[in-house]
């Protein structure tokens, strides 16, 4: 049955996980946080905090681990290059500066040791408490015009629990991924999420919806995580956690529900799909694009006919 919204309930804090190693990106990785990498000229944690915000949520918590001090930096106010800049009338980079630092409320806690997703979202549970809560991760990016987080937390509000956000994709994909078991809604863009699998052989998915980086949690998650062994590699899953409350009921931390996202998804994680993804918002930008792309195509198209 669907829960009855009140302001106890509302989602106004998030959590965004940025503790891992960042091995595929070394050396650049080595003393730089992955999430730190540009997409053009903003940092890709900077888009998160952003989707965050034009959700509503202004309280944003990271998780992060050693050598991960840059994002601290970022996200505060840098009063020498603030000077520099207005000492040179340079209005236009000292508000892209202070705009970082202006975004939200930004907390820190670090994780120790990078024990899996689960754990770092356990690591939250003393600073949001009992009320619910989104995690974004920072792999991936969401357009701005999809509005994603905003429809999980309307759903949320309308039939309580936990929301994930689900993406179909090709067959051979699905192993790469969580899957979920799935069945339909009176609302044709959410499911109720009956089983979830991590990275499935191809042939044993329940479906080719697949687990993308936001996530509504109830707060009973962290109960659920508390007591949760180590799952796939020896690291402590969000999915497993998010798989026991799916068979709870609403007055045990259950239910669980997806929306299916078409939208457009921006996957940083690895170096080809980083790349387009800095190609897709160059070509993007007005203040690019008009240079960028002819050089673009000229490019290509010289590749294409290969040396004379």
């Amino acid at each position: 049955m669907a829960d009855t919204h009140h302001p106890a309930t509302a989602v106004t804090k998030a959590v965004v996980p940025a503790a891992g190693l960042g091995t595929r990106f070394l050396p650049a990785t080595k003393a730089t946080p992955k999430e730190m990498l540009p997409i053009v000229d903003k940092p890709a944690i900077q888009y998160v905090v952003e989707e965050a915000v034009a959700a509503g949520l202004d309280d944003v918590l990271m998780i992060t681990g050693r050598s991960k001090r840059s994002i601290e930096d970022h996200f505060d106010r840098a009063y020498e290059l603030e000077e520099a800049l207005r000492v040179k009338n340079d209005t236009e980079r000292l508000n892209a500066v202070r705009e970082s630092s202006d975004l939200a409320q930004v907390h820190y806690v670090r994780q120790g040791e990078p024990r899996g997703l689960g754990h770092a979202v356990l690591c939250a549970a003393a600073h949001v408490g009992n009320e619910p809560f989104a995690v974004l991760l920072g792999d991936d990016l969401i357009g701005t015009r999809d509005a994603l987080l905003k429809r999980m937390i309307d759903v949320r509000e309308t039939y309580g629990g936990s929301v994930i956000a689900l993406m179909e994709v090709e067959p051979e994909q699905v192993s790469l991924y969580g899957c979920a078991a799935i069945s339909p809604t009176a609302d044709h863009d959410v499911v109720t999420v009956t089983d979830l699998v991590e990275k499935p052989p191809a042939d044993q998915a329940p479906s080719r919806w697949a687990v993308i980086g936001r996530y509504i949690c109830d707060p009973a998650v962290f109960d659920v995580l508390g007591t949760t062994p180590p799952g796939r590699g020896g690291e402590i899953q969000l999915t497993d956690a998010l798989r026991e409350l799916a068979q709870r009921g609403p007055d045990n931390g259950g239910p669980v529900h997806g929306v299916l996202f078409r939208g457009q998804r921006y996957d940083t994680g690895n170096k080809i799909d980083y790349l387009r993804t800095v190609v897709e918002f160059a070509c993007d930008r007005p203040d690019l694009a008009e240079e960028f792309l002819p050089w673009l195509r000229s490019f290509v198209a010289e590749r294409d006919l290969g040396p004379a």
